[in-house]
Protein backbone atom coordinates (compact mmCIF):
# COMPACT_ATOMS: atom_id res chain seq x y z
CA UNK A 1 0.00 0.00 0.00
CA UNK A 2 3.01 2.46 1.04
CA UNK A 3 3.95 1.79 -2.94
CA UNK A 4 0.70 3.04 -4.12
CA UNK A 5 0.88 5.67 -2.36
CA UNK A 6 4.09 6.94 -3.44
CA UNK A 7 3.15 6.33 -7.02
CA UNK A 8 0.28 8.41 -6.42
CA UNK A 9 2.43 11.25 -4.47
CA UNK A 10 4.45 11.25 -7.90
CA UNK A 11 0.79 11.45 -9.98
CA UNK A 12 1.27 8.38 -11.68
CA UNK A 13 -1.98 6.31 -11.14
CA UNK A 14 -1.60 3.11 -9.38
CA UNK A 15 -3.92 0.05 -8.03
CA UNK A 16 -3.07 -3.05 -6.28
CA UNK A 17 -4.54 -6.45 -6.85
CA UNK A 18 -4.79 -9.21 -4.22
CA UNK A 19 -7.09 -12.04 -3.12
CA UNK A 20 -10.32 -11.06 -1.55
CA UNK A 21 -8.84 -12.80 1.75
CA UNK A 22 -7.06 -9.20 2.63
CA UNK A 23 -9.85 -6.68 1.95
CA UNK A 24 -10.05 -7.04 5.87
CA UNK A 25 -6.71 -6.09 6.20
CA UNK A 26 -6.43 -3.47 3.82
CA UNK A 27 -9.40 -1.67 5.12
CA UNK A 28 -7.28 -1.36 8.30
CA UNK A 29 -4.10 -0.66 7.26
CA UNK A 30 -6.12 2.39 4.98
CA UNK A 31 -7.65 3.70 7.64
CA UNK A 32 -4.42 3.35 9.84
CA UNK A 33 -2.41 5.28 7.00
CA UNK A 34 -5.22 7.53 6.28
CA UNK A 35 -5.13 6.75 2.61
CA UNK A 36 -7.97 4.61 0.37
CA UNK A 37 -5.80 2.99 -2.53
CA UNK A 38 -7.27 1.79 -5.64
CA UNK A 39 -7.48 -1.82 -5.24
CA UNK A 40 -8.70 -4.59 -7.21
CA UNK A 41 -9.59 -8.35 -5.25
CA UNK A 42 -9.48 -11.32 -7.11
CA UNK A 43 -10.69 -14.94 -5.41
CA UNK A 44 -8.38 -16.50 -2.96
CA UNK A 45 -6.04 -18.75 -2.74
CA UNK A 46 -3.82 -17.74 -5.30
CA UNK A 47 -0.44 -19.58 -4.66
CA UNK A 48 -1.64 -22.76 -5.59
CA UNK A 49 -3.13 -21.93 -9.02
CA UNK A 50 -1.44 -23.42 -12.16
CA UNK A 51 -0.19 -21.00 -14.49
CA UNK A 52 -3.65 -21.75 -16.73
CA UNK A 53 -5.53 -20.57 -13.65
CA UNK A 54 -3.48 -17.70 -13.06
CA UNK A 55 -3.88 -16.41 -16.76
CA UNK A 56 -7.50 -16.71 -16.21
CA UNK A 57 -7.84 -15.09 -13.22
CA UNK A 58 -6.15 -12.65 -14.62
CA UNK A 59 -8.61 -12.14 -17.56
CA UNK A 60 -11.23 -12.30 -15.46
CA UNK A 61 -9.76 -9.28 -13.60
CA UNK A 62 -8.46 -7.34 -16.51
CA UNK A 63 -11.61 -4.80 -17.18
CA UNK A 64 -11.65 -4.09 -13.30
CA UNK A 65 -7.71 -3.21 -13.18
CA UNK A 66 -7.75 -0.85 -16.34
CA UNK A 67 -11.08 0.61 -14.98
CA UNK A 68 -9.48 1.34 -11.57
CA UNK A 69 -6.61 3.18 -13.15
CA UNK A 70 -8.35 4.82 -15.87
CA UNK A 71 -11.00 6.76 -13.44
CA UNK A 72 -7.94 8.03 -11.80
CA UNK A 73 -6.68 9.18 -15.32
CA UNK A 74 -9.84 11.01 -16.29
Amino acid sequence: MHDILELENRNIPAAFIASDEFIDATRAQSVSAGFEPAAVYVPHPIQDRTDEEMAELAESAYADITRSISTMTG
